[in-house]
């Protein structure tokens, strides 16, 4: 059942009493004027009996006028000049037609009661247009606004019109997500717009400017309207966006925008993402060179159900490979991405998940026995600072010697390549997780430098945003329980990427890999974690330090205040991928290493 428009009933209604008012009051003032100079109150004006004939007539066929002139199609907040004047017309028009009319019926006005009546109801009908538009029009949605969101757009070009004209067109779908949002003004660089209008909505200011306006109108939710825009303007936009406290949102690019098939621009339009502040483009990646690594392989991926060992399968599954084999010790994760899979796949893809410890020497030679990768990678780690600082036999039995068993195998049963997953922690480390992932590093190296068929290659890069156990997801659960979020030291620096941009490094670096190679990806500059922190929190829409507190806990056992992509002794060498480097091999000495881990 359509929803019925109660404004635009409301308009109706008031513009027949306004016809039927006008003409009693234009005939009231003709008989007032008639009495006054010649004592007759008919002379000018209509007797009673033919008064209301003509009234009648007047106001069936201004309504048909303004009808057919489309005077009730309009958004009474967007109302220009050039509706008021058809408002006008309409009106004349009517009032012509309804004069004519009573000639033929024997009921024929005045002249003096045509002409005043012209501009009287004219200009009533105009007039309450525009009194109702500043005026009644607000006391009418009190009751509405209070159930949508205040809303400021930031830019005021293309995404923002596309956003407006939803909202406009908005009422006459009840399950219209932008029914729920209240376009309040609109912000834009370019000054020429300045204190213009883009489809009636005031653009009050620029970018600089969001904290001081987001309080004065009492804004509550942020829209990011320039998809094109820059990284460095983005991040400075998305600080300022940030302070104000609001819920923020932003609009995908607009090629994403008319591909979706999704016609409700809200339903595209989504919460920001944290990896928004980072301050650099995503990167991109050479899929061709990842298909043809990966198309017809069977891979394998110790660790799959972890953060990103499942990152890993789900980028592999894209590529066509011949068998994907998940190794993981942990059955709940493993599980998970099976399923995950088998959903998104509907059991057309190859996948075998087996539950196995890459300590298991004997177990996972039946694995490499019994399938037969032609690529592994190399996922599976104890990962956890201070955990590991803990149990540090731990990380030495599964960082050391899983991958120990691992480059044997792979050896042993000539897999082609050998791809390791390490991390920043791993240079010039100062705990126990990262010496372990250092010397796993050395032992790939070694491989790599003892002749074996198979290439043996390292990936390394920093901080993985939303992977288990990063900042992140603390974070989060801190701020959502009404818990301080702790920082470990005010000054703390970290080198940030998400999760499908390290599993795309590590593809890439297997694509290009001819052995030995330690794989660096360029992550921008690092991000402070306090900010990281103070972002998050006003993200969702509360104050640091005032709404969420922020305690610094001090740094813990093996913690750096800041981390290191390379050792001093690598160097650094350019790919094709401009922010793909490859660090420098070492000469591993064999026996010294071999030893030492005896």
């Amino acid at each position: 059942m359509k929803k019925v428009n109660f404004r635009k009933v409301l308009l109706m209604i008031t513009d027949a009493l306004l016809v039927f008012i006008s003409s009693l009051v234009s005939n009231a003032i003709l008989a007032f004027i008639g009495m006054l100079f010649t004592g007759d109150t008919e002379e000018l004006a209509l007797y009673p009996a033919r008064v209301f004939w003509v009234i009648a007539m007047n106001v069936l066929f201004c309504f048909f006028m303004l009808f057919v002139f489309g005077a009730y199609n309009k958004v009474w907040k967007e109302l220009k000049n050039s509706d008021y004047l058809l408002t006008a017309l309409a009106a004349v028009l009517g009032l012509s037609l309804a004069a004519v009319f009573s000639i033929f019926t024997n009921h024929a006005e005045t002249v003096a009661f045509f002409i005043l009546n012209l501009f009287v109801t004219s200009g009533s009908l105009v007039l309450f247009r525009v009194v109702f538009k500043r005026t009644f029009i607000e006391l009418v949605n009190i009751s509405e606004d209070d159930d949508r969101e205040r809303t400021l757009i930031v830019g005021a070009g293309q995404a923002a019109k596309l956003i407006l004209t939803e909202v406009r067109n908005a009422a006459s779908d009840p399950n219209n997500p932008s029914n729920g949002i209240l376009p309040v003004c609109l912000v834009d660089d370019d000054i020429s717009k300045f204190n213009t209008k883009l489809m009636g909505i005031d653009i009050v200011g620029t970018t600089k400017d969001i904290p001081a306006i987001c309080k004065q109108y009492k804004i509550s939710l942020i829209i990011f309207a320039i998809p094109s825009c820059d990284e460095d303007d983005r991040r400075r936009i998305m600080e300022l966006c940030s302070k104000s406290g609001c819920r923020i949102k932003t609009v995908p690019y607009l090629s994403q925008l008319f591909l979706d098939e999704d016609p409700n621009i809200m339903n595209q339009v989504k919460d920001i993402r944290l990896e928004d502040l980072l301050g650099r483009k995503p990167i991109t990646f050479d899929k061709r060179k990842i298909r043809d690594f990966i198309e017809g392989k069977t891979c394998l991926v110790t660790g799959g159900g972890g953060s990103i060992g499942s990152e890993l399968v789900r980028q592999i599954a894209r590529y066509d490979p011949k068998q994907i084999i998940i190794v993981d010790i942990y059955e709940n994760n493993a599980y998970d991405i099976q399923q995950e899979l088998y959903i998104e796949y509907e059991r057309r893809l190859d996948l075998v998940t087996l539950i196995a410890s890459v300590r298991d020497y004997d177990k996972m030679e039946k694995i490499f026995s019994e399938y037969k990768p032609q690529i592994v990678f190399h996922a599976a780690a104890h990962k956890h600072v201070p955990l590991m600082e803990i149990s540090p036999a731990e990380a030495v039995k599964n960082n050391i010697f899983g991958t120990w068993n691992t480059v044997k195998l792979a050896e042993k049963y000539h897999v082609e390549k050998f791809v390791m997953i390490s991390t920043d922690k791993a240079v010039n480390p100062t705990n126990v997780m990262g010496a372990t992932k250092r010397c796993c590093e050395m032992i790939v190296q070694y491989m790599s430098q003892s002749g074996s068929s198979t290439d043996f290659v390292t990936t390394r890069f920093g901080n993985v945003l939303g992977s288990n156990g990063s900042v992140i997801p603390l974070f989060r659960r801190q701020i959502e329980s009404g818990k301080p979020v702790t920082v470990t030291h005010p000054d703390i620096i970290r080198y940030f990427m998400t999760i499908p941009e390290a599993v795309s490094l590590v593809l890439e670096a297997g694509a290009i890999a001819k052995g030995g190679e330690i794989f660096v990806l360029d992550m921008g500059d690092p991000v402070k974690i306090t900010t990281l922190a103070e972002n998050l929190i006003r993200m969702y829409g509360k104050v640091p330090y005032r709404d969420v507190e922020i305690k610094f806990t001090g740094l813990r056992p093996g913690e750096k205040l800041f981390e290191e992509l390379l050792m001093d002794e690598e160097g650094l060498k350019s790919t094709e991928n401009k922010k793909i480097f490859i660090g420098n091999q070492i000469k591993i000495d064999p026996d010294k290493l071999l030893s030492q881990l005896k």
